[in-house]
């Protein structure tokens, strides 16, 4: 059947779909420019499972802020290219404000529900992304936090907006006060955790299965030392020692500074300023870290 150039082209603006597939669909649907576009959505469904076969390794870190709960993010594309595309942006925008406004817990019940102002399943938008990019995209992770009286900041790395990067990094903490002050102060702590990766916040709160295994680590390191028991013990103490400086965020070197430690730093500012800043939690996500 014959084809008008316009109809061709409302389809492509309506689709985004290329001239070829978009002549197809006009063709399989009798020129009708609606059963055209679910034909393409069709097509983009096998597209789309074809592609999620791809490996998708680079993409956006996600952190938004909003009303008492925060959001960070990961959503994977194949590609930087199509990871700095304004439609994969947006859609990661709009998917962390899904995330903000629902209750939910995992990938599984996010695909589910409705994406941010729209009436479509979060899995149905991701299909058409998919057919409109040609790129495999994967929303790989997310974590949620909420709470009505701690407060939350933010840090992208090697951002391309506001709110997207390569590294994210949210921080929760408590203060009698939430001025400019605090709140450069806590966006330095954010990149302090983005540049060093701590495993916790400190000693107690460090995973004790990662303390004994380097501890095993160290003793075998020292076994044909020749060294007596008790020369052994004080080593390891110290190499332990050293670790905790190295993983715990409140003994680590503050590297904007060099010198002094996260903690004393911490104790200083609240000093200064009559506050009671203390570290809650953190949460650090780095582009195709598993």
């Amino acid at each position: 059947m014959a084809l008008s150039s316009n109809t061709i082209k409302e389809l492509r603006d309506k689709s985004g779909a290329g001239m070829l597939d978009c002549k197809k669909a006009l063709e399989e649907s009798e020129g009708n420019v609606e059963k055209a576009i679910e034909w393409l959505r069709k097509k983009g469904i096998n597209t789309a499972n074809k592609k999620a076969t791809r490996d998708a390794s680079d993409g956006l870190i996600t952190a938004k802020i909003k009303d008492g709960s925060a959001v960070l993010v990961e959503i994977n594309a194949e590609t930087d290219f199509v990871a700095k595309n304004e439609v994969f942006t947006d859609f990661c925008e709009d998917l962390s404000l899904t995330c903000l406004n629902n209750d939910i817990q995992d990938v599984a019940s996010l695909s589910n529900i409705n994406f941010s102002g729209t009436e479509q399943k979060v899995c149905d938008v991701l299909t058409d992304l998919i057919a409109k990019l040609g790129e495999n995209i994967v929303i790989k992770r997310f974590i949620k936090i909420s709470s009505k009286t701690q407060n939350f900041q933010k840090y992208l790395h090697n951002s391309i907006n506001e709110n997207s990067g390569k590294i994210g990094v949210l921080l929760s903490y408590d203060c009698d006060q939430n001025n400019s002050k605090v709140a450069e102060f806590s966006k330095n702590l954010c990149m302090q955790i983005a540049a060093t990766n701590p495993k916790s916040v400190d000693r107690e709160s460090l995973d004790s299965k990662l303390v004994e295994k380097e501890e095993l680590i160290f003793r075998e390191q020292l076994n044909n030392s020749g060294k007596p028991e008790e020369i052994v013990n004080k080593i390891v103490e110290g190499k332990i020692n050293k670790f905790f400086e190295e993983v715990c965020l409140d003994e680590q070197i503050f590297v904007m500074d060099g010198k002094i430690k996260v903690n004393k730093l911490i104790s200083n500012f609240n000093n200064e300023n009559t506050l009671n800043f203390k570290i809650i939690n953190f949460f650090i996500y780095k582009l195709g870290q598993e």
